[in-house]
């Protein structure tokens, strides 16, 4: 009796042991996992507080696409010059740009400030308004980024019908004005840099009567594969091509008009809604700074290259065809 006490003392002795083992260990791996996640969320902050401030030139900056991408760029500490035609728009821009900016400073991980504004009107379509442009406001070692957002109007229309000035001025804006500013302003930027153009989904999925833009658009991505290869390694030269997107270009537009046009556009998208400008901001300022990306065509289209077509019986643009 007595050896069986002493058996079952030391089965339940041993029993305690593994049990308190179980914790011990269940206790220590809890601990590490958290001492990892902490680390690498310290280890995050410090990499973004620590990342330099991405300073950028913005061609048609005063409005839509660039004005957003100035909004994500001073937000995150970088300073832009914004450029365009007509200097109430930029005035107006700029107090809007450091609004929006304050706003979402707290919002980024290892912000520490925002950037500033600077303005200057420029007409892209002028080669010698350009080159002075340059030498003017750069200076090297200032600026690590050249975004050309500026499109003028997008004519729309048959091919036999439309005016061909309208398209040589959608061309000599879009296309010109791109690659007068690539030539002029690349020369300025910081090694490790980049450019980024605006294209537009019309070159893969071209749309009725929208030859103009597909051609543009097209000539653009491939002027933006070219100077990939030209420019590097020193500078990456990637292009955004947006889907639709609500900017300020269709303010102008008959509201019920406009309305019509955009729930057509949305319910024909995968994500069934149009882009906005903040979308397009934040890619291409992910484009701006993708340090591993040239050459790179990005599509923020919501879908829109694999979207079925628009409904010709509630499309205000295609009426007229049916």
């Amino acid at each position: 009796n007595r050896q069986r006490a002493v058996i079952r003392t030391t089965y339940h002795l041993v029993n305690f042991i593994a049990i308190i083992m179980l914790v011990v260990a269940g206790l220590l791996s809890t601990f590490i996992s958290i001492v990892i996640i902490f680390s690498s969320t310290t280890s995050a902050s410090y990499i973004n507080s620590n990342k330099k401030a991405f300073n950028v030139i913005l061609i048609g900056g005063s409005s839509g696409m660039g004005k957003a991408t100035a909004i994500s760029t001073v937000a995150r500490g970088g300073d832009v010059l914004i450029a365009s035609r007509n200097r109430e728009r930029l005035d107006a821009a700029t107090k809007d740009i450091l609004e929006k900016a304050k706003g979402l400073l707290d919002s980024n991980v290892g912000s520490k400030r925002i950037g500033s504004v600077q303005s200057a009107v420029l007409d892209v379509m002028s080669e010698q308004s350009v080159e002075k442009f340059s030498e003017q406001y750069l200076t090297k070692g200032k600026w690590d980024g050249l975004v050309f957002s500026a499109a003028g109007k997008a004519p729309h229309g048959p091919i036999h019908t439309l005016p061909t000035s309208e398209i040589r001025d959608l061309f000599e804006t879009k296309f010109w004005g791109a690659y007068l500013c690539a030539k002029y302003i690349s020369p300025y930027l910081n090694d490790g840099g980049s450019i980024v153009f605006v294209s537009g989904v019309l070159n893969r999925r071209p749309g009725l009567n929208c030859s103009p833009l597909a051609s543009t658009n097209g000539a653009l991505e491939g002027l933006t594969r070219a100077l990939a290869l030209e420019l590097g390694p020193s500078l990456r030269v990637n292009c955004l091509s947006p889907g639709f997107c609500n900017t300020e270009r269709f303010d102008h537009m008959d509201e019920k008009k406009k309305a019509a046009m955009l729930k057509n556009t949305a319910d024909s998208l995968p994500l069934q809604r149009v882009g906005t400008p903040t979308d397009m901001g934040e890619s291409i300022y992910f484009l701006l700074t993708a340090s591993f990306c040239t050459g790179v065509i990005l599509s923020c289209d919501g879908g829109h290259e694999i979207r079925q077509y628009a409904n010709k019986s509630t499309d205000p643009f295609r009426k007229e065809d049916q």
